[in-house]
């Protein structure tokens, strides 16, 4: 989880590591109402355009990894523009599903950031005592 800020496979990985946690929340879901591949697709293509306009909003390819702004801007943006684009298009969006996703994909897009700045501290770390 380790990458640089300018690292163009770096940047791959976080943009692809974002993608693939919305379509597990998505999967997650679906497979708990029993729902199969298209519906999937339909529940997923909103939130996917939401992850999409939060990392153009945010420019998050400057910084992806970062918790403070980049993540919480695409956390913030997937979930509205996920739920507006949920709503154009005739889908539900209850309070208690609005909820459940933004925990969960706060969980998910916050998370990794988390794990890959803890695990960038601790490599530090190791090279500090290391050097020392």
């Amino acid at each position: 989880m380790a990458f640089q800020q300018n690292n163009r496979s770096g940047l791959l990985l976080a943009a692809g590591l974002d993608a693939a946690l919305v379509l597990v929340f998505v999967l997650i879901g679906r497979a708990s109402h029993g729902e199969g591949l298209l519906g999937t697709l339909i529940t997923g293509l909103p939130f996917l355009g939401g992850l999409l306009a939060g990392w153009l909003v945010m420019r998050a390819w400057h910084s992806p990894q970062k918790i403070v702004w980049t993540g919480t801007g695409i956390w913030i943006l997937t979930v509205g523009v996920g739920m507006l684009l949920r709503t154009v298009s005739g889908q539900g969006t209850e309070f208690s599903f609005v909820v459940v996703t933004t925990i969960v994909l706060g969980v998910f897009l916050l998370g990794w950031r988390g794990l890959a700045v803890l695990f960038r501290r601790r490599q530090a770390r190791t090279r500090t005592v290391t050097a020392a």
